[in-house]
């Protein structure tokens, strides 16, 4: 060690300056690195599991073995958008379900649309007590609607709602969504694949959400893919394409996946309630009850699967508001962060294997150190160059990493998702998405970090609110 360079200030300060970029050129080559693995494996899980094309082909193959499911959709202010997605739901092509939609304290008029919608009358109804939840005020059903049942009960949170669901299903499987979401006819029937193939292992699925923003709606049913003018909302098809597509589907393949999401997930009841359902204080509820279940399945040392299929879609609204959005993403960035801080010591434990190696490793590099570390590049890289602390060299590794490579990823996706699954039928279309793709390294990725800076400060400040998110409904054809 040359310690007379080191006594120089000069040279400490360039040493320094090139540690620095060190730390963030290499996360951010790990990052890119594990993305590209995760794109790698979501190419063979969908080549080894091909999407099936037509509805009826899937109806032949497994209507007969499918097992009953039911749909929670917990409800809180969605008089906008409730009555479609509950002709959504009701007119889902799967032989045996029932639609529970549990109004959660909803100050709005969810309740009475409801209600007046489908000539709804108040019920009795038998309830488990598996999970705890808030008081229920009441049950409400139709004779014309024998599969819809509706809940109202004290404002308790979405996990909360979920609870209540859960207690008042009578069947072997639930998919939990958002009821500000429509699916697609046949999406349980997607979904329901791995627990008809390996109904000893499969626990839960996932499926792919997209974004209904821009498409016509009509009587529940997306009628015309289209893409929004809100540039908003055409970056967030963008990042939900990378998130499902390419993250999900990669992770699931794994058997790594740490998240499915709230807005579409089947799980297995008796597990779910065995690990005592959604957990309340917390805005990561979806995330950590995967945890849970992977826990749960780790230490008691029987053998499972968690699965992700791609091709059943589940539709919903984005924010295309800066404020709304970015009260959305920090509020992700601080769900990821409790689950981590709550069961941190399943991190590289051998004890739960893939899921503690590979699955705890995404999260600690996404999202406990990633938009720390990316915001710290974008501030002190270009200073330390322009102070002439750090060669050249430095600031174009820096600027590769960042941007060339984020955007071959995101247009790797893209490609991904026309050779496999061709939601988007006009060349035109996949030509805006391209042209998002690189666009939105230039400005919206960097305020995306800074939304999830925020979301690291609530975190630490131990803030639990939601927010507010804004509906303005679906378009009617």
């Amino acid at each position: 060690m040359n310690w007379m360079a080191l006594s120089d200030p000069q040279a400490w300060m360039i040493a320094s300056a090139e540690a620095i970029a060190s730390v963030v050129i290499v996360t951010g080559l790990l990052q890119v690195t594990f993305y590209f693995v995760l794109l790698l494996y979501a190419g063979a899980a969908l080549g080894t599991r091909p999407p099936v094309p037509r509805s009826a082909t899937l109806w032949r193959r497994y209507s007969e073995q499918a097992p009953a499911i039911s749909v929670l959709a917990p409800a809180f202010n969605e008089e906008l958008s409730i009555v479609e997605s509950t002709r959504s739901l009701l007119a889902l092509q799967y032989p045996d379900f029932e639609v529970i939609v549990i109004n959660d304290g909803s100050k709005d008029g969810t309740l009475a649309r409801m209600i007046a919608e489908f000539g709804l009358e108040k019920v009795d109804r038998f309830i488990d007590s598996g999970v705890n939840h808030a008081p229920i005020s009441g049950f409400y059903a139709s004779p014309r609607l024998p599969r819809l049942l509706v809940v109202d009960k004290e404002n308790g949170g979405k996990a909360d709602a979920l609870n209540a669901g859960i207690n008042c299903a009578r069947t072997a499987l639930f998919c939990a969504i958002d009821a500000d979401s429509i699916l697609e006819s046949d999406a349980l029937l997607r979904v329901v694949r791995p627990f008809i193939d390996e109904p000893h292992l499969t626990i839960a699925a996932g499926g792919t959400i997209r974004i209904a923003n821009g498409c016509k709606v009509d009587a529940g049913r997306i009628t015309d893919i289209r893409l929004p003018t809100n540039f908003l909302a055409l970056v967030q098809i963008v990042e939900y394409l990378r998130a499902f597509l390419m993250a999900r589907v990669g992770l699931g393949k794994m058997q790594a996946l740490t998240v499915i999401s709230g807005a579409f997930g089947l799980f297995r009841r008796r597990q779910v309630v065995e690990v005592g359902g959604y957990s309340h204080g917390t805005v990561g509820e979806d995330m950590e009850l995967v945890i849970k279940l992977h826990k749960l399945m780790r230490e008691a040392k029987r053998d499972y699967r968690i699965d992700f299929i791609a091709e059943p879609v589940c539709w919903t609204e984005c924010p295309d508001s800066l404020a709304v959005l970015g009260r959305q993403r920090a509020r992700w960035q601080r769900g990821a962060l409790e689950c981590f801080v709550k069961h941190k010591g399943m991190l590289f434990n051998p004890r739960y294997g893939r899921i503690g190696m590979i699955g705890f490793g995404h999260i600690l590099l996404v999202d406990v150190l990633g938009p720390v570390l990316e915001i710290l590049g974008y501030v002190l890289v270009p200073l330390l160059w322009a102070l002439g602390l750090l060669a050249l060299p430095w600031l174009l590794a820096f600027l590769a990493v960042t941007f060339t490579l984020g955007i071959f990823l995101s247009m790797a996706t893209l490609v991904l998702e026309e050779i496999q699954l061709r939601r988007f039928p006009k060349a035109r279309e996949l030509a805006v998405l391209a042209g998002i793709a690189v666009v939105e390294n230039f400005g919206y990725r960097q305020l995306s970090n800074v939304w999830r800076l925020q979301g690291w400060w609530q975190f630490v400040r131990k803030q639990q609110s939601w927010g507010t998110m804004v509906r303005k409904g679906f378009s009617a054809a």
